[in-house]
């Protein structure tokens, strides 16, 4: 583990060079690619370099120890000792964590897709619950949501709602919602009082560049369409709503968000990129199942992974077993304390399977 630390130390300095290099403080893509690097090395540069003075001083505290001392002396050097050994061990953990291979993916803007699924109108109430959820959650983080493409209900939820995610770090974050979240409460047009149980699945792409994955003008077919609901004076009188159909696959992507046909094309064209990135990518994981031995998972859109129940005011983490009773905060954003949990579930399981 100290072996690879100090690789990584040795290149943050090399980069502390460059950077000084006249050569490469002309050339911006040199200085912006070894600048990021550096960044992104930090972490694990600064925790390095406290773990080597802690140990140090460990040492010579132990030393100390074998030294006539008084009382108070002998009690004090205990307790640095003590101390010393609790940051000790904490560094340690700390770099097993940033040691672990990064997803290529977490730095990355997210596309959300939200659906109605089992339930019928309660489905498409909950999965604007759900959109209205992750928007406050955006919020706290200082990310920008965009919606893309909505498709209402009559009673004002939404059977499909897509949405961006513009924020560093936000799929790092967003990724564990991918999903079915279940919900159990008594709907509005319930007049028996029965709880009923609805579901909406989630599905959560990284952003991909048009460079990352590139899409031939001849692979893809565009028509254009009038919009339908809530827009304003340009629903139902001009073609602005845009569909994209990417020939080869079947894959489709649809934005009628916008009062610009071009915007919309843009940002299908976006929403069809991800998609058929994200369908890659699961064909790439199937081959790996079954080594890989990962409890939380983040792409399966068929796994329940929460239940919401409203009578006890309870949501349900079905992956780690977290259940935590303050409903009414989670539904208005708070969702952090489950990213964390399942954040750290993933690392330890990655730590287990890598032996770091």
């Amino acid at each position: 583990m100290l072996d690879k630390l100090q690789a990584l130390v040795d290149r943050y300095d090399k980069l502390s060079e460059l950077l000084c290099d006249p050569d490469v403080a002309s050339d911006s893509k040199k200085l912006r690619d070894y600048s990021k690097e550096q960044s992104d090395l930090q972490p694990s540069y600064e925790a390095y370099t406290e773990y080597k003075r802690v140990v140090a001083d460990l040492e010579a505290a132990k030393e100390m120890q074998g030294e006539k001392l008084d009382d108070e002396m002998r009690e004090m050097v205990k307790m640095e000792i003590d101390e010393l050994s609790t940051r000790r061990n904490e560094l340690e953990e700390m770099i097993r964590v940033l040691l672990l291979p990064k997803d290529p993916n977490d730095e990355k803007n997210v596309i959300v897709e939200i659906r109605g699924a089992a339930g019928g109108d309660e489905a498409a109430l909950f999965a604007a619950d759900l959109y209205r959820m992750y928007s406050r959650y955006a919020d706290t983080q200082g990310w920008k949501v965009e919606l893309m493409d909505v498709n209402e209900s009559d009673l004002g939820g939404f059977k499909e709602v897509i949405f961006m995610i513009n924020g560093r770090g936000a799929y790092s974050k967003m990724k564990y919602e991918s999903g079915a979240h279940r919900v159990q409460r008594i709907p509005a047009t319930e007049s028996g009082g029965r709880i009923h149980t609805s579901t909406s699945t989630v599905a959560v792409l990284p952003e991909v560049e048009a460079v990352d994955i590139i899409i031939s003008d001849k692979d893809i077919r565009v028509d254009t369409f009038c919009s339908s609901g809530a827009g304003g004076q340009s629903v139902n009188t001009t073609k602005s709503a845009v569909r994209v159909t990417h020939v080869p696959t079947g894959i489709v992507a649809t934005c009628q968000d916008g009062k610009s046909q071009n915007s919309n094309k843009e940002k299908a064209l976006q929403v069809l990129r991800s998609r058929i990135y994200d369908v890659m990518r699961q064909e790439e994981e199937a081959k790996y199942a079954g080594e890989r031995k990962s409890k939380v998972g983040t792409g399966d859109r068929s796994e329940r992974i929460r239940t919401y129940n409203f009578p006890q005011s309870r949501v349900t983490d079905h992956r780690i077993g977290l259940t935590m009773h303050k409903l009414d905060q989670i539904m208005n954003g708070d969702i952090q304390e489950i990213v964390s949990a399942l954040t750290i579930a993933e690392q330890t399981d990655l730590i287990d399977e890598k032996g770091v």
